[in-house]
């Protein structure tokens, strides 16, 4: 179970990918996407290679700290727009996006941050995410990064 709000459960999910990804056992179709953003952030293996740390670690932003699962299922949650191309158009983009990038990853790094901001603007305001906001700040990056 990956999707919900249980977080005990959802950094649960990810810890036993990596953890058949080390003894490389047989992963499901979802733990292979998931195992393929883990492949990503080298960064954070030694994070998740100790499940009892990492279940119950809590990160600051105002110190400047970065939630790897937060970080890695935002990989998640974009490939799985991109996959749709919802919302519609995000797809056009994210590809000129590569294109001026030069590598999927980076690109990858600016939808996320696009994709963050109008999570945290919905959030605050409590409404729901905004599609028309979402494809303006990547069409501001894309702009930036021509």
């Amino acid at each position: 179970m990956i999707f919900g709000q249980d977080r005990a459960q959802l950094r649960q999910f990810w810890l036993q990918t990596f953890q058949k990804m080390q003894r490389n056992a047989p992963l499901s179709p979802l733990e292979s996407q998931i195992a393929e953003v883990i492949d990503m952030h080298p960064e954070y293996h030694q994070f998740l290679s100790q499940p009892e740390t990492a279940q119950e670690r809590e990160f600051l932003p105002e110190l400047g700290e970065t939630n790897p699962f937060l970080h890695m299922g935002l990989h998640l949650g974009l490939r799985e727009q991109l996959s749709t191309n919802r919302p519609a158009g995000l797809r056009p983009l994210f590809d000129k996006l590569c294109q001026h990038c030069g590598d999927r990853h980076a690109a990858e790094h600016i939808a996320m941050d696009c994709l963050a901001e109008c999570l945290w603007k919905a959030q605050r305001a409590g409404t729901p995410p905004q599609d028309n906001d979402y494809l303006a700040c990547l069409r501001r990056r894309l702009n930036q990064n021509a």
